[in-house]
């Protein structure tokens, strides 16, 4: 401001109306006018900065090894006892007492329950009655009979006579057979009335209580013992699983190893894993009509009785080896329109390729794929949003960190205040 002058003067805009002439002198002019000048050469005298060319777009890959490769389904089933027996009377009659506790362990030949013995006791009294009877009458045909012999040597009895002792001495014979047979029958029968355990195991609840009613030919078992110091497993498989094994196994892609040893893991229900690994067994032969799977059985220890009868498990069990096997992570697998298996890999120009790949089955989080790939290849796994095929990318490996912007490279220019 001069004088009385109103004169504003600012640096981004100069008004001259505002100030009367009548206060303003040529010379005044002069220097608004020149310094107004000089700041809109100033303001003007940087030029503008072009944006920062970006570069190839950030992949992550991963490169191909081929490698052994175990090859493992997993197959639901149940645990059955290696050894169960149904307890049964084998000879009717009272139950008189029942000498186990249900639900403990008992050992084989241990006495579980006591049938009244008394008509069996008299049955094998009378049996020994009448094989001594027919021993006694052995005695005196046997005596009469080498009599008989001596006397037909000089003519003193008939030749018929000696014949007919001598048939009255074999009958005598097989009239003590008998009764020896009937004796060791009435025998058995009286030692059936003591029921013992046929087995070692654990047996479950009684059926019956003292003083019930049982039968020889009864339908309904006594008790039941199972061995639970080792149990089967008794998984499926369906057959389309099961050629399709046998095809890769005819093609050479899987090699079958040691059936008699092969090694089988067991998942219990709530997902844990068993400790102890099992042994492969069997494979049935005849195929289920209603399901169109067979029965595989296993064989694992179960000293500390974990596994109970019926459980239901899942087997893994170990169906070849793939000694040059190639593994694509699943999240690097897609599917193009006609539904077969796509992945983008990079290519010797640092271009993306897409390449289609055939894949037979999944290994845990990875696809195995036989034919489309090999060693050596670079598969894209991070990044397939911008992998366009033909685009130039930059290829890092997968799971690395982003790299850090260079020294002098142009940063984001800040916002005027």
């Amino acid at each position: 401001m001069l004088g009385r002058s109103k004169t504003i003067i600012t640096l981004a805009d100069t008004t001259l109306s505002e100030v009367p002439m009548k206060f303003m002198n040529r010379s005044t002019v002069c220097v608004v006018g020149i310094f107004a000048v000089s700041l809109l050469a100033t303001s003007c005298s940087k030029p503008p900065q072009p944006p920062p060319k970006a570069g190839p777009p950030e992949v992550g890959v991963m490169t191909i090894t081929q490698g052994r490769v175990a090859l493992t389904t997993e197959l639901p089933g149940r645990t059955v006892p290696q050894l169960i027996a149904e307890v049964r009377p084998q000879v009717g009659g009272i139950i008189k007492k029942r000498l186990y506790t249900e639900g403990s362990d008992v050992k084989a030949g241990q006495l579980l329950y006591q049938i009244d013995p008394a008509a069996y006791e008299a049955t094998y009294a009378s049996a020994q009655a009448a094989q001594a009877r027919a021993e006694a009458n052995l005695f005196a045909v046997r005596l009469k009979a080498g009599r008989y012999q001596d006397l037909v040597r000089i003519k003193a009895v008939s030749q018929q006579d000696n014949d007919d002792i001598q048939a009255s001495l074999k009958q005598a014979e097989a009239d003590v057979a008998a009764a020896k047979a009937a004796l060791e029958s009435a025998r058995i029968n009286l030692a059936y009335t003591r029921i013992s355990a046929p087995i070692s195991g654990r047996i479950g609840r009684s059926t019956v209580t003292d003083g019930a009613l049982v039968t020889a030919s009864q339908p309904t078992a006594l008790a039941t013992i199972q061995q639970l110091n080792s149990m089967y497993v008794d998984v499926t498989q369906s057959t389309a699983e099961l050629l399709k094994l046998k095809q890769n196994l005819a093609s050479g892609f899987v090699k079958k190893g040691d059936s008699a040893k092969a090694k089988v893991k067991l998942l219990l229900e709530d997902g844990s894993a068993y400790p102890t690994p099992g042994i492969m067994k069997f494979s049935e032969a005849t195929v289920d009509q209603s399901t169109g799977s067979v029965t595989l059985r296993a064989l694992f220890s179960n000293p500390n009785q974990t596994l109970l009868p019926g459980m239901f498990v899942r087997a893994v069990v170990e169906e070849g080896v793939s000694e040059s096997a190639i593994l694509v992570p699943q999240r690097g697998v897609t599917r193009n329109p006609k539904g077969d298996a796509v992945v983008m890999t990079v290519g010797t120009e640092e271009k993306v390729e897409p390449r289609p790949i055939k894949v037979i089955r999944t290994v845990g989080d990875s696809w195995l794929v036989s034919e489309g790939l090999k060693a050596g290849d670079r598969v894209i796994l991070e990044g397939l949003q911008k992998a366009r095929p033909g685009t130039v990318v930059k290829a890092v490996p997968f799971g690395s960190k982003p790299a850090a912007p260079t020294a002098g490279a142009p940063q984001p220019a800040a916002a005027k205040k």
